[in-house]
């Protein structure tokens, strides 16, 4: 299978603290993975290189055939296009109506700015309302979005995310600000929309059990190092634990 993502030797220092040490990681087409581990053990800091959102200090980053670390301008923006992005706060213009913001997804692929849902194309608006119908929530597509509670904003930035029709999904940290019940839902759709539209997905968490419920496969990283690499079905709960502990697991 065609690699999404592949990382070699990824080393990311702040100052004396290294976040990334030396990352070797493959993603193949259609894989859903989870990055797993503590505060601080790098998840964060290496999803971020996979969009040029980072630059590492050493290392090379792939993605999609581009090589991340050598794009810049247009060859970036043209990446990204093909990226999306869900994030944990949501990142939704609370003031604009459910519509407009999922609307914003399709920013890449039009020209020209737009002012209000009806200066979008009709087809992107169909497209749009498309996706609020599969997150369940078609109904509440001229609500403010600021009016939405948590899980329901979360659906609304999975929508916009699909709307630009990408390649690629990472999510950060994406359930991480919702109640268990809710964060389970929505962790539910995020893997079902993916798999349905043959979207390859990289997701930061740190609770073990979303990990083990949800995605195919678990890279466990702690220190900056890669801990554990392994199908999620090999996995269970005490060795997850592991990378939480002072004498993390390793891998074999």
């Amino acid at each position: 299978m065609t690699a999404v993502v592949r990382t070699s030797g990824l080393v990311k220092t702040f100052g004396e603290v290294t976040a990334c040490a030396g990352i070797d990681l493959t993603v193949r087409r259609g894989e859903i993975v989870a990055l797993l581990g503590p505060s601080g053990s790098g998840k964060s800091t290496l999803l971020r290189h996979l969009n040029g959102l980072a630059r590492p200090d050493s290392g090379e980053v792939e993605v999609l055939g581009v090589d991340v670390v050598g794009a810049k301008g247009p060859a970036l923006r043209a990446l990204r296009r093909r990226v999306g992005v869900v994030f944990q706060q949501f990142n939704l213009v609370g003031r604009l109506t459910v519509m407009e913001n999922v609307l914003n997804g399709a920013l890449g692929r039009v020209r020209g700015p737009r002012y209000g849902i009806v200066t979008w194309p009709k087809s992107v608006r169909a497209e749009a309302f498309e996706h609020l119908d599969r997150v369940g929530l078609a109904d509440r597509a001229y609500q403010r979005a600021g009016s939405l509670s948590g899980g329901q904003q979360q659906r609304v930035a999975i929508a916009r995310a699909l709307l630009q029709q990408p390649e690629l999904v990472l999510a950060d940290e994406p359930v991480a600000s919702l109640d268990p019940e809710t964060a389970a839902s929505v962790m539910d759709l995020l893997v079902r929309v993916c798999g349905e539209d043959g979207i390859t997905m990289v997701c930061t968490l740190h609770q073990i059990e979303l990990a083990l419920e949800w995605t195919r496969r678990v890279v466990g990283l702690r220190l900056g190092e890669i801990r554990l690499d392994e199908p999620t079905e090999l996995l269970d709960a005490v060795r997850l634990r592991g990378l939480y502990l002072s004498n993390p697991v390793t891998v074999p």
